[in-house]
């Protein structure tokens, strides 16, 4: 099912990078406004909190999608409050990735040039957190300031009933993260062109303060291995979505 028609804008600040997405009036009708429906009825028959995990390539505006997935909560529904959180906040920070190395093609180099893979997450602490909000434990979760390029700590107040964290390596088909999902009530992916998604991080990188020349080389050496990874070894999810060209969106 692709689905387009009248577009509806979403502006926002995402990371401290402000975001001008947009969503067709088909989208939220067919797909985004009975997805919110469904997890409050979800919600009502578990009787606690729900946790949705939504697994994207980098650039596929997955962090903008679950704000905006926030902001429909809020239309649909005054008893259950939807919260968007993301994994994010989990990056190790700047000084450990400049102080570690990783072997990538056979050498060893420093992290921080391959950050934003796998390696370069707390995957334990992210496991523990998302276990400490689900039992009530733990009430903050941390953000990342893509300026400041660092975790910002306990910058979020977790209090909702339906938590949508995403990130790319949700449902990663790897030991260690493939085990994460088992966390999640829900799950949904997004998949989308290779090559959209490099304009797009090309994009973003340049507005995160780099010259186009550093943005492309970051991008292609970086972020681009992680788009492969993510579009080849991401799981099954309970709703999958393709991102297209014109940034309508299909259900696979």
């Amino acid at each position: 099912m692709d689905v387009k028609g009248i577009i509806m804008e979403y502006n926002v600040n995402i990371n401290g990078i402000d975001v001008y997405a947009h969503y067709s009036e088909d989208a939220v009708r067919e797909i985004f406004r009975p997805l919110i429906e469904r997890l409050i009825e979800m919600r009502k028959c578990k009787g606690s909190r729900l946790l949705v995990m939504l697994a994207a390539p980098p650039g596929a505006g997955k962090s903008t999608l679950v704000s905006f997935l926030e902001h429909l909560g809020k239309e649909i529904s005054s008893e259950y409050k939807v919260q968007a959180i993301g994994m994010d906040g989990f990056h190790r920070r700047q000084e450990y990735l400049t102080s570690h190395t990783t072997i990538v093609d056979g050498k060893e180099i420093p992290m921080v040039e391959v950050k934003g893979c796998p390696e370069t997450f707390d995957l334990d602490r992210l496991k523990d957190r998302i276990i400490g909000v689900m039992d009530g434990s733990v009430t903050t979760w941390p953000s990342y300031d893509r300026h400041l390029h660092n975790p910002v700590e306990d910058a979020i107040s977790i209090d909702a009933d339906i938590l949508l964290l995403e990130g790319n390596y949700l449902l990663l088909d790897k030991p260690g993260w493939d085990r994460l999902s088992d966390l999640a009530d829900y799950t949904i992916s997004i998949s989308a062109d290779p090559e959209m998604l490099r304009k797009r991080l090309v994009d973003r990188k340049e507005k995160s303060g780099n010259s186009r020349q550093k943005a492309e080389q970051f991008v292609d050496f970086s972020d681009m291995r992680n788009v492969r990874l993510c579009l080849e070894r991401t799981g099954k999810a309970d709703l999958e979505l393709v991102l297209n060209e014109d940034d309508s969106y299909s259900i696979r």
